[in-house]
């Protein structure tokens, strides 16, 4: 008889088979439990004190579980979920991690049945594909151009936020961000880039009501001599460079040796020169403002002054990017390589002005910006960053329904239509799959469980008469109101959500489920510490309960 042999390191941590998936569960359903409280206008705030003592007060389901700190792997990857939604979409990050748990939860009596996971798996995909097929047919188009339509929209996704008081400012700010960023692309496509070229700023002091949308880009920059050069120009020729405006330097160490006095004067002299003469390349064009990504030296900025050309140093690439895009000007390399068309001409206005107790630049009211900076006043930093992710939600929302204009009614009723058509559906399926297919539609009614939950009503009494409601496929749009928790026709309440975010939340929900039901074996190894050439460290022994992962063995 062989002696058993030892393949993984004895320092190797292992849960195989039934153990690994339970465990996965658990951990789904942990974090699942941590933002349950934040769905729904009813909905809890977290406050998050991260390691260096900065607060986080949000109800954001993927600002909360950004902050989380987790070791167990299905958890990491359960709040992979919540970003990856965050950034398709935008918003439902809260109920896409929801969902996912419970359908994990619903899962485990199968497995406990000795069900094979491809079978729950396979019953799963299936039921995706019938649930979408059944949003398809209760979802209905509209126009985006319809201004007070889709303010509604986006105010019903704004309304489960902590700054739904202000829900009718956050609306026409997202929906004027969107509409601004939009860029037709031709064939009825749009592009609409909301993360790079609609910039948001925040500056406390001020009123939430004073926030509002530039038609163009504000950036944190005076000029670069306040004295003499103009802080405010009307209708600006504006030049954008990527070089510094300065002498250039020796790529290496450059050594200079000079025997006579007047080399050394001739050598500052050249430098002057260089200097002028780029100027002038500059100031043939007559612009009136110039930005440069790089430095900008004091002589350039006396040329330049001189010509009575406002200049700004050490600006971010996005941020030239934006002005590029609001004024209609090219990013230019190399100033010999200027020309005419490269100059912005499309702004009506160039200012510096003082917020708070900083400088900024405004480049204003351009003719046809496709890029915008959303100005936020508030209270505080909290409160600030807090409207921050509300408003991004709400970019989100709008950016969807101009994508896919296609709408479905919120509060639950959709998930409830869905649960009601795989229940029905789940008995005319023959063999194993129908449980689990069936498990599907229960995991469904968990978003208007925990919408009634938060409303603090009889979660039973309120579950049950939705159901009936919805039984035999009628009432499609009827749903909980959040705010009350009584069950209302979400038509008449005018609570709607776009299709694309419904759509990608099952789809993420399931998927998810489905990966992390596969997994039959976690292997933790050690992360080793120490490198080749530190000195050996001395092993110590320890037993099983006390062995710590982040150890370092010597081998």
């Amino acid at each position: 008889m062989h002696a058993p042999v030892l393949v993984l390191n004895e320092n190797t941590k292992r849960e195989s088979g039934r153990k690994a998936q339970l465990a996965n569960i658990q951990a789904s359903r942990a974090v699942a439990d941590i933002i349950r409280t934040t769905l729904g206008p009813r909905s809890m705030l977290k406050m998050i004190l991260d390691a260096t003592g900065g607060i986080v007060l949000t109800n954001d389901g993927n600002a909360i579980l950004r902050e989380v700190d987790v070791a167990h792997p299905a958890a990491k990857s359960m709040i992979e979920l919540s970003r990856t939604q965050d950034r398709e979409v935008g918003d439902g990050t809260t109920s896409v991690i929801i969902l996912a748990g419970e359908l994990l939860h619903l899962a485990q009596p199968f497995l406990e049945r000795n069900f094979h996971p491809t079978v729950i798996c396979r019953a799963y995909t299936r039921a995706l594909e019938d649930a979408i097929s059944v949003i398809d047919k209760i979802s209905f188009p509209i126009d985006p151009s319809n201004r007070e339509q889709m303010l509604n929209i986006v105010q019903s996704c704004i309304g489960t936020k902590f700054t739904n008081r202000y829900g009718t400012l956050m609306a026409e700010l997202a929906l004027d961000a969107v509409n601004t960023v939009a860029k037709d692309l031709g064939d009825g496509k749009k592009e609409i880039d909301v993360k790079n070229y609609a910039k948001v700023e925040k500056v406390p002091g001020g009123q939430i009501e004073d926030c509002r949308v530039l038609k163009g880009v504000m950036v944190n920059k005076d000029v670069v001599t306040p004295g003499k050069m103009r802080r405010r120009i009307a209708n600006p020729r504006i030049i954008l460079l990527d070089c510094p405006l300065e002498y250039k330097k020796g790529e290496n160490m450059t050594n200079v040796e000079i025997t006579k006095e007047e080399d050394w004067g001739l050598l500052l002299k050249m430098e002057e020169e260089a200097i002028e003469k780029l100027c002038a390349t500059i100031a043939k064009f007559k612009p009136d403002l110039v930005i440069t990504e790089k430095g900008l030296s004091d002589l350039a900025a006396h040329f330049l002054s001189k010509a009575g050309i406002s200049a700004i140093r050490r600006v971010r690439k996005t941020d030239n990017n934006r002005i590029a895009r609001a004024c209609g000007a090219t990013i230019v390399n190399r100033p010999e390589e200027l020309q005419e068309s490269d100059v912005g001409t499309g702004a009506g206005l160039f200012e510096v002005k003082k917020l708070g107790d900083e400088f900024f630049m405004f480049i204003v009211d351009c003719k046809n910006p496709k890029a915008c900076t959303i100005l936020l006043r508030g209270a505080s930093k909290d409160v600030l960053n807090e409207v921050e992710r509300n408003l991004q939600d709400a970019m989100g929302v709008a950016r969807n329904v101009v994508w896919d204009p296609r709408l479905l009614p919120g509060g639950g009723a959709v998930e409830m239509t869905v649960s009601a058509h795989l229940k029905e559906k789940s008995a005319s399926i023959e063999g194993m799959e129908q449980w689990p297919f069936r498990a599907v539609g229960q995991a469904m009614e968990v978003i208007p469980r925990t919408l009634a939950q938060n409303c603090g009503v009889n979660v039973i009494r309120t579950l049950t008469s939705l159901q009936a409601q919805h039984a035999n496929g009628e009432n499609p749009t009827v749903g909980i109101n959040g705010n009350t928790g009584v069950i209302t026709d979400m038509k008449e309440l005018g609570v709607w959500e776009p299709y694309a975010v419904k759509v990608q939340t099952m789809k993420t929900a399931i998927e998810a489920a489905c990966m992390l039901l596969r997994i039959d074996d976690i292997v933790s190894g050690i992360k080793k510490k120490g490198e080749s050439g530190s000195k050996p460290t001395k092993p110590r022994i320890e037993d099983e309960g006390q062995a710590d992962s982040e150890q370092f063995l010597p081998e």
